[in-house]
């Protein structure tokens, strides 16, 4: 029986043009860091520091992880770099609102599952801070919404498509993974947890496009990635889920 969803973030339930969004953001975060160190300098740490992350095995959590690689050689200024870093989120971060546009339908399709009495979990790829997770959601119209766990990288220790990611949110949310569904449009990030047995929805309306920075952080796919269980937009998750709710 189906106990739980869930969903990727980034063009599944919010559609954005990743290089776009990347070519404003650099930017925008290095020129917090301005007076400590040039933008090459911090440019070259955020990306070590982000390959850090996604090759997180489990022993810290993420942030612990990215910060420790981040701060190498400026220990004494760690915890103001986090500060500048949130603070960028709370400030500055909704400038890049208008890059965003939403599915039509998602907050009512989401309203319906919970009234199914499925838990609902954002499984995006823990890289960012909560608050920034939650600002995404807010973009989507899905503020507010009272979901079971928003993956983000204070509170996940792997990231994705490492499979040991989904085996976390499992434990998080009391479920095995053969009761869950995961929604998302990245054929191995996300479809690769078909492997442990949680069922699988490859989404087909989001712009190809919106896959080429999360292609980027895996250099060999995982092998052995089943096919997806079901496929199509978005808006026919619902389909898949009366027809696991029947079994």
């Amino acid at each position: 029986m189906l106990r739980a969803i869930l969903f990727d973030l980034d063009n599944t339930l919010i559609h954005f043009g990743e290089r776009q969004f990347f070519q404003r953001y650099i930017p925008a975060v290095s020129r917090v860091f301005a007076d400590v160190m040039p933008g090459d300098l911090f440019l070259q740490r955020l990306l070590s520091s982000t390959g850090m992350v996604l090759n997180n095995d489990g022993q810290i959590v993420n942030v612990d992880c990215f910060m420790n690689a981040f701060c190498r050689g400026y220990e004494e200024q760690r915890g103001e770099f986090w500060k500048r870093f949130i603070r960028f989120y709370e400030t500055e971060y909704d400038q890049f609102r208008s890059l965003a546009s939403v599915p039509a339908g998602v907050r009512d399709m989401l309203l319906q599952l919970q009234e199914r009495s499925l838990k609902l979990v954002i499984a995006s790829n823990p890289l960012w801070p909560s608050i920034a997770q939650n600002k995404r959601l807010a973009w989507a119209g899905l503020g507010g919404l009272d979901f079971d766990l928003i993956t983000a990288i204070e509170n996940m220790t792997y990231c994705k498509p490492n499979i040991e990611y989904y085996h976390e949110i499992c434990t998080k949310i009391d479920e095995r993974p053969e009761a869950c569904l995961m929604v998302g449009n990245d054929p191995v990030n996300d479809m690769v947890v078909g492997v442990i047995g949680m069922k699988t929805y490859l989404v087909t309306d989001s712009d190809p496009a919106g896959l080429e920075v999360s292609r980027a952080t895996y250099s060999t796919p995982p092998a052995g990635i089943p096919k997806p269980d079901f496929e199509g937009p978005l808006q026919a998750v619902h389909e898949a889920v009366q027809a696991l709710m029947s079994n």
